[in-house]
């Protein structure tokens, strides 16, 4: 075998063999424990209410708007967790700051929405793991709600 079919030969096997190494997991973590993080205590806008899933919260005098979210985030060296619960904040705070922006004070319904497979829950979120990457997707409905 001469070199150039060598080298196509295993450039062949080690490109065929990337597919299994990709890792693309939905996992459930706890809304709670994100939320209690202290990059969350330090960043969250406590001005915009978050209600996830089906919890009560004041009437709403306005509906400003579903809006969805869907960030990723670079999940090299972290465990799946802490990977997860970064890009959910963010994913977070991008849907207070789209409240603030629509004159909302408050997320209702916040669900997730993990390549487009909703998943309401009070008490988690959905989080796609890989090897490399981390993501979360989360739709929610701007309001402004009748009580402070």
């Amino acid at each position: 075998m001469n070199r150039t079919a060598a080298l196509t030969l295993i450039a062949t096997i080690v490109t065929a063999s990337f597919p299994a190494l990709a890792r693309d997991e939905r996992l459930m973590f706890p809304v709670g424990a994100a939320l209690g993080t202290a990059a969350a205590q330090e960043k969250l806008d406590r001005g915009v209410k978050l209600y996830f899933g089906e919890q009560k919260h004041p009437k709403p005098v306005a509906n400003l708007g579903e809006w969805a979210t869907n960030k990723k985030t670079n999940a090299f060296n972290k465990s799946d967790q802490e990977a997860c619960e970064w890009v959910f904040l963010s994913a977070v705070l991008e849907l207070q700051e789209r409240a603030r922006k629509q004159g909302g004070d408050a997320v209702i319904n916040i669900k997730s929405n993990y390549k487009n497979t909703e998943t309401n829950s009070n008490t988690e979120y959905m989080c796609g793991a890989g090897n490399i990457m981390a993501g979360v997707a989360l739709k929610g409905t701007v309001v402004k709600l009748g009580t402070k």
